[in-house]
């Protein structure tokens, strides 16, 4: 495995690290940490004590972090309970708060600078637009909130959802949480089985969705599956629906809101009902902090339900925690990511994906968000990058799937729109290529923080990600994260640095998750993060950590390589097939044949090419010169259409599994299981 050769891409301005949240932090912790010297723009030293600082002492730690970012709750005395394992850490046990209060502040909406400020821009693929207020936000989330406490719905009670990314979902999630209850939501796109799938495990009592919305021009009716799944689902008592009144759909028959056509009829009520029902009784204004009592729940009560991607069996219900996710985003946002009050932040995401709920929490650090539903690319690719402009966005995040694209188009954002505010431009999903680090620096702008941040939807949040204070390097992750003992080892537990293996981490942290839910002795839990190598937990990327303290990921372990005993991510190969225009997509796989494997490669091409025999030796050149000839397929092959994860990530196992003959497990957790039908049939030539 070719190991990183980095250059320089961008380093901060002296002015920016004198003024940036992290170097107020290490301020405030200098003098806990023995020998700390704050060093002006050469930060890495620096950096890297007050990360052994924070993982040395990881009470003393987190509790800086809910002091300096202001949480909003009841202070304890026990930060930190240790336990004989890792699954056994208590973390605040004796704190409360309340998630949504520490998104609204209702406590300073007697200061109409901050109430006044625009909190929510809800963006329409269609060009609508609607924008909340601070005080309109907190206004119709009590609301809702009202209305969910007068439907029944309890403390520990499910919420779920089929919505889009919308300033009404995100409503609906605040109000969940102001409730202690739990939310769990899919986004539009998912079939009737992978909702079926997600939703039947945890049991809801209300459902919220709407009628319609559109994507890439085309419109997309949520409320007639959810129709369809109700009946499955007998814990429903109530179905909220946004948009219902406007649509008139005909499956909704009587004027009550009574669904008479299916075997059992749960309550469907729309948005506006809902928002002005008068047992509510919070719409006024004047009243919304008065009437609401806003219930402080222990640091770990239940925030959300998430799932894994379900490809291998059913999806995992990951329960994750209030406390832990906050204190967690909060130190994303603030610390790393420099979100700063005023600022404005779009990520790119559904609400079936963790960054949604990522996105959401920027709210506490008294930033805009803005909720963008509909195609990245529709009317054009253009579109994004216009309303970066217009709404003065100083974040902006998507997958490094999207941004390989628009460097294939040759999209050049910078000519667009005027992007002087943008300082920060978050990648996910998977590696962000060397190649796209110097796409975005050319086409989006030179003094731009490009962090790509990896963690998952286990953690709700990042193992490895951005730094306002380091410098970019082509191709790595700046930093671990601060209470993150990050560690990448090799088969014996031992710890590497240069050399590629499993991504670990070596302390408990905040945002474990609570555990997995229909899982009471955490059986389950244990085996997938703690069974590889006990006392750490194993998340399942094949990484380097560089001597430097960056990151390289080179996609998830469970798909790598291991050709004549050689291990190689498969990232390695994409990255030098993002020089081939005739390629749009591609899969890297292994067969097994005789006790070793074989490396294959299947190629999605743009259209009007053909896979031809100078294309195949070129990507075999390509690889052998640029890579090793390890890296060169045994086979490669031109596939219709390549199989993807709902949340849009490409499904290497499914492909392995499809070649190989093995159970497929979970087709529903594909977007596009049709896709698998070709890989069934391939046989090598």
């Amino acid at each position: 495995m070719p190991k990183p050769n980095s250059s320089l891409l961008w380093k901060p301005k002296n002015s920016d690290v004198a003024t940036s949240n992290m170097t107020r932090f290490a301020g405030v912790v200098t003098d806990k940490i023995n020998g700390l010297e704050i060093r002006g723009s050469d930060w890495s030293s620096t950096y890297r004590a007050i990360h052994d600082w924070s993982v040395r002492v990881p009470d003393l730690f987190w509790k800086e972090i809910w002091d300096f970012c202001g949480v909003i709750g009841e202070p304890g005395s026990s930060i930190l309970r240790k336990g004989e394992s890792m699954l056994d850490w208590e973390w605040f046990g004796d704190f409360r708060l309340n998630y949504a209060e520490n998104m609204l502040k209702p406590d300073r909406m007697h200061d109409p600078n901050f109430a006044n400020q625009v909190a929510l821009i809800d963006v329409r693929e269609t060009g609508q637009t609607e924008r909340w207020t601070r005080q309109e936000l907190l206004r119709d989330v009590i609301a809702l909130a009202g209305f969910f406490r007068s439907q029944g719905i309890c403390p520990g009670d499910r919420i779920a959802a089929v919505v889009p990314n919308s300033g009404p979902s995100i409503i609906a999630y605040l109000a969940c949480s102001a409730i202690g209850a739990i939310w769990s939501s899919c986004s539009p796109d998912f079939g009737i089985e992978a909702i079926r799938a997600r939703f039947r495990q945890i049991q809801p009592k209300l459902l919220v969705t709407v009628a319609e919305t559109t994507y890439n021009g085309k419109p997309i009716r949520p409320l007639e599956r959810v129709i369809q799944l109700v009946d499955e689902l007998p814990s429903v008592e109530t179905v909220l629906v946004h948009g219902m009144a406007k649509s008139a759909d005909s499956t909704i028959a009587n004027a009550d809101g009574r669904n008479v056509a299916m075997k059992r009829s749960p309550l469907y009520l729309d948005w506006v009902h809902a928002m002005t029902a008068s047992d509510a009784g919070f719409r006024t204004p004047r009243s919304h902090d008065d009437a609401f009592h806003w219930e402080r729940f222990p640091f770990n009560h239940p925030l959300c339900i998430l799932y894994s991607s379900g490809t291998t069996g059913a999806p995992k219900c990951i329960v994750h925690g209030a406390g832990g996710t906050l204190l967690q985003h909060l130190k994303e946002h603030q610390l790393h990511s420099n979100i700063r009050p005023g600022d404005a932040m779009l990520y790119y995401t559904t609400a079936g994906w963790m960054m949604w709920n990522w996105l959401i929490s920027a709210l506490g650090s008294e930033a805009t968000i803005v909720a963008y539903d509909g195609s990245p690319v529709f009317p054009d690719e253009k579109h994004l990058w216009e309303l970066c402009g217009s709404l003065g966005l100083t974040h902006f995040g998507a997958s490094a799937r999207y941004y390989a694209m628009l460097d294939k188009s040759g999209l050049e954002p910078k000519s667009i729109s005027n992007l002087e505010r943008l300082r920060c431009v978050l990648s996910t999903g998977s590696p962000l290529l060397p190649e796209t680090f110097d796409w975005a620096y050319k086409a989006i702008g030179e003094d731009i923080n490009l962090a790509s941040i990896s963690g998952g939807t286990d953690i709700v949040s990042c193992f490895v990600l951005g730094n306002p204070n380091l410098p970019v390097m082509r191709g790595e992750i700046q930093c671990k994260g601060l209470g993150m003992d990050v560690q990448v080892l090799d088969a014996s537990g031992r710890t590497l640095i240069g050399e590629p293996g499993e991504l670990c981490c070596g302390t408990p942290f905040p945002s474990m998750p609570i555990g997995f839910w229909n899982d009471p002795d955490k059986k389950l839990f244990q085996n997938a993060y703690f069974e590889k190598f006990p006392g750490f937990w194993c998340h399942g990327d094949w990484a380097i950590e560089t001597e430097r303290g960056t990151f390289v990921i080179y996609g998830r372990s469970d798909a790598t390589l291991n050709p004549g005993g050689v291990r190689i991510g498969t990232a390695e190969i994409y990255q030098q097939l993002e020089s081939f225009p005739q390629i749009a997509e591609s899969i890297a796989t292994a067969l097994k044949v005789e006790g070793d494997e074989q490396i294959v490669l299947f190629v999605k091409l743009a259209e009007t090419t053909t896979l031809s025999d100078e294309l195949v030796d070129s990507i075999r050149l390509k690889l052998r010169t640029q890579c090793s000839p390890r890296h060169v397929p045994k086979h490669i092959a031109a596939a219709p259409d390549l199989p993807r994860t709902i949340s849009g990530k490409l499904s290497e196992i499914a492909v392995r599994n499809a070649i190989s003959g093995v159970a497929l497990g979970n087709v529903e957790a594909l977007a596009n299981p049709e896709s698998l039908t070709f890989f069934k049939a391939w046989r090598p030539s």
